[in-house]
């Protein structure tokens, strides 16, 4: 998956945002077809998210564009997925998923559409968002579904499914759900997936707020955030793209591991660190996750 700082919803009826989101430097926007959209609208709003993707496209827009479809459990899910993939679809954000075997049927439907309207194999991505317990007590199992998910996320914000599901109280430091945050970084690492996205900050006024939010959810793992206001964008871009400074202090880093290496040393005293190979590689992640943050 390309390294998203940003993804940001975007309701799907309503087919004008869709620029302005893209105009506030987002790096994905999620075309919304789930809870802002009303009941009355669902069927409308497919439409227009086809017809929204294509426009994108054709605009050579560089965001890439995401469908969050309704959930299984919905019975929407089907027609969702046969209106909107499209070329120019990066992929599915699933809501409210439960279990692996729903991931594996629902791969087997975009395989197929995939196969009927000619479009690359494999080429739809999916992300997972824990949104129930019963999610989130399997969330090894359900990150390893399928090779087409691309990245995972939850167990955030007040009042919504999350904190209906489990009964937690929200709060800005994140101690309730620092267990489930953790685990589902370390299901996505061990599924291969080295970018997971934290999501959501629903207080809209509070940038700084906001900003600590990310930084805590970048320190435990994170690389990127969903957002639901254009205003968290240039923070979330700016938190989630490694400084100049750590950049320079990375590649000095690997600089001084080379000259030991080449000396016949396989550790050094760096600035007053004991460093090796490990630290090395470290430090190559970092300048690689710039390098493709830059080069988009």
């Amino acid at each position: 998956m390309n390294p998203y700082r940003s993804m940001l919803f975007v309701p799907g009826h309503k087919p004008t945002w869709a620029e302005k989101a893209v105009a506030t430097g987002v790096d994905a926007i999620i075309l919304d077809l789930e809870d802002s959209v009303p009941a009355t609208d669902k069927a409308d709003a497919r439409k227009t998210v086809r017809e929204t993707i294509g426009r994108l496209r054709a605009q050579g827009v560089r965001a890439d564009v995401w469908v969050r479809p309704n959930s299984v459990d919905s019975g929407l899910l089907g027609a969702d997925v046969e209106e909107v993939l499209v070329e120019g679809l990066a992929g599915l954000f699933l809501p409210k998923v439960f279990t692996a075997q729903e991931i594996v049927r629902i791969d087997a439907v975009v395989s197929h559409i995939e196969a009927r309207e000619g479009l690359e194999a494999g080429s739809i991505g999916l992300i997972v968002s824990y949104e129930t317990a019963v999610s989130m007590a399997h969330c090894e199992e359900i990150a390893a579904a399928s090779p087409r998910i691309s990245s995972l996320l939850g167990a955030t914000g007040p009042n919504a499914d999350v904190g209906r599901e489990l009964g937690f109280e929200f709060t800005p430091e994140g101690l309730e759900t620092l267990y489930l945050r953790s685990r589902i970084v370390l299901a996505a690492r061990a599924a291969g997936l080295h970018h997971p996205v934290a999501g959501v900050w629903q207080d809209i006024a509070d940038l700084e707020g906001f900003r600590r939010f990310a930084e805590d959810n970048r320190r435990l793992g994170y690389r990127g955030i969903v957002l639901i206001h254009p205003s968290h964008v240039a923070p979330a871009n700016e938190v989630f793209t490694p400084s100049p400074e750590v950049v320079d202090h990375y590649r000095r880093m690997i600089a001084a591991f080379r000259e030991a290496e080449a000396r016949g040393s396989a550790a050094v005293d760096f600035e007053g660190q004991h460093i090796d190979l490990a630290h090395a590689k470290t430090a190559q992640g970092v300048i690689d996750l710039a390098e493709a943050i830059a080069g988009e």
